[in-house]
């Protein structure tokens, strides 16, 4: 039987590989942390938030648009920053009280 994927607010979250870059994942885990504080400090809208993440995507599908063959990790970071936005626009559209 195969373990269900890991959600989070029901999202699909990427599992990690065995070969995790520790480093990698706290720095993830910290700007994710980061902007949910600055979210509940109403520094920045739920909207910026999503901007913001969404522009990190545009410039990493551009670097993998410039490679000839694009790296596991661009991938994978790609994957990682999708789940980020898509649990960023549930909160948003909580937040506009769409169903």
């Amino acid at each position: 039987m195969v373990d269900p994927t890991p959600t989070e607010h029901g999202v699909e979250l990427p599992e990690s590989p065995s070969t995790t870059d520790a480093r990698g994942q706290a720095a993830m885990l910290l700007v994710e942390s980061l902007i949910h504080g600055l979210i509940e400090r109403s520094v920045i809208s739920v909207s910026d938030a999503v901007e913001i993440v969404s522009a990190a995507i545009e410039v990493e599908e551009e670097i993998r648009a410039d490679m000839s063959v694009a790296p596991t990790n661009i991938e994978e970071t790609l994957v990682i920053l999708g789940g980020i936005r898509a649990s960023l626009e549930i909160d948003l559209a909580r937040d506009s009280g769409a169903p």
